[in-house]
């Protein structure tokens, strides 16, 4: 089933930590990934009192459920070393299944797709990036990355 993946991290090495998190998505067999965006600066969003993020997104192919995805995900975030903190606050990682194939889902453990995946230009644009066509709920990501807020998102490298 195609998954989709956002990555974020603004603590120590920030692309370094999602290239790892990338890295053990594959490696532990959780999804094989087809596309993965280039990685962007963000500045943070809704605690805003803390450094700019390093974000991406990811699409892969995976056999698990979506119980068995979540695990999988936070067992990443673990393993990497996060802790947990307050909402919206610094993190070394950060794993979010954006999709999971035609899924729907809204739980309080899990929302599929991600509640907030149309309100977040760092989500949009990489997302868009990788998969311009995509359409989730009836809504092309192309077309939501038009009219998202995403002032200060930019390509990791561009500074």
């Amino acid at each position: 089933m195609r998954a989709g993946f956002g990555f974020g991290s603004n603590i120590g090495d920030k692309p370094g930590n999602i290239r790892k998190a990338l890295r053990l998505v594959e490696t532990r067999g959780i999804a094989r990934l087809t596309a993965i965006s280039r990685i962007y600066r963000t500045p943070p969003w809704g605690d805003v009192d803390q450094g700019d993020f390093a974000n991406a997104c990811a699409i892969g192919e995976t056999t698990l459920s979506p119980y068995e995805l979540l695990a999988a995900v936070k067992k990443v975030e673990a393993d990497m070393g996060r802790e947990p903190s307050r909402r919206w606050g610094p993190r070394l990682i950060d794993v979010d299944i954006l999709f999971l194939g035609d899924c729907t889902l809204d739980d309080p453990e899990l929302t599929l797709p991600h509640k907030e995946l149309f309100r977040r230009g760092f989500v949009l644009l990489p997302l868009a990036e990788i998969a311009p066509d995509l359409v989730l709920d009836g809504e092309p990501v192309a077309a939501a990355r038009e009219t998202v807020e995403a002032a200060g998102v930019r390509p990791w490298d561009q500074d």
